[in-house]
């Protein structure tokens, strides 16, 4: 019989988060280490990185996910690495007409062409040895949108498709590779929207829960994703929106109908 007290230890492990200075990325450091994970913090903010990994007692890098051979050096230069986490994202708020080509290559940059760096410089040295897990940060944008999302949107859902080609391609070698679609996360990505307190109420009442979500109500998928408790787990998206895309579009008629 298996021993499921194990099943999410990662004792042993070795992961990388990148992002690990703040937000999210922090607190999947926090959730890797705190299961056992020998942790690396990477964040282009090297004094960020280094206040995460300080209270894990973790190693901290820096690194700048749009510099591709920077990238591959530090996968190069760290060995061996059982699980990657990538939260990096940015996000410009503007409709259509108004985005200029300069903005667009920004958000495409950071968000789908870092995660395609990401992905081979680290993906290769997890299909040579025949494991690993990769667990990028899709949102409910890459399937739900609304206006003023639309390079965001499109990036967080070419996001989705990138990643699980990389299962397709890496599963055979026993290499696995999910996505977390989070909801409205208190993090600096949604801080133009905090700072309207009509515009974070609406946020709020659109999920099922009412409410938006913390950065550490994030680390649980991360955590299942990166142990054997998803072992059979590939080419997934994990929403962890609250219910957003569940009831997207709802209507409670009146009278209680």
């Amino acid at each position: 019989m298996n021993d499921y007290r194990e099943l999410f230890r990662l004792d042993g492990r070795r992961a990388i988060v990148l992002g690990a200075g703040s937000g999210i990325g922090r607190e999947s450091a926090y959730a890797l280490a705190a299961h056992g994970a020998t942790v690396v913090c990477a964040d282009v903010n090297l004094p960020a990185a280094r206040e995460t990994a300080s209270a894990i007692d973790a190693e901290a890098r820096e690194v700048n996910v749009l510099d591709t051979e920077g990238v591959q050096e530090l996968a190069a230069g760290l060995g061996v690495i059982d699980v990657v986490v990538l939260t990096a994202a940015m996000n410009v708020r503007k409709r259509l007409l108004d985005y200029s080509r300069a903005e667009f290559d920004k958000v495409v940059a950071l968000n789908l062409g870092a995660t395609f760096d990401v992905v081979r410089a680290f993906g290769a040295g997890m299909v040579e040895r025949g494991r690993g897990s990769i667990i990028g940060f899709s949102s409910i944008r890459g399937s739900v949108v609304e206006p003023g999302q639309s390079v965001y949107a499109a990036t967080k859902a070419g996001l989705v498709q990138l990643l699980r080609t990389a299962a397709a391609e890496f599963g055979p070698s026993g290499v696995r590779v999910n996505a977390i679609a989070p909801g409205v996360v208190e993090t600096p990505l949604t801080a133009q929207i905090k700072s309207d307190p009509e515009w974070y109420q609406a946020y709020a009442d659109k999920g099922a829960l009412g409410r938006w979500a913390q950065p550490s109500e994030m680390a649980g998928a991360v955590v299942y994703l990166a142990s054997d408790a998803s072992s059979f787990v590939t080419g997934a998206v994990l929403a962890v929106d609250g219910g957003w895309t569940a009831v997207d579009g709802r209507f409670d008629p009146p009278g209680g109908a």
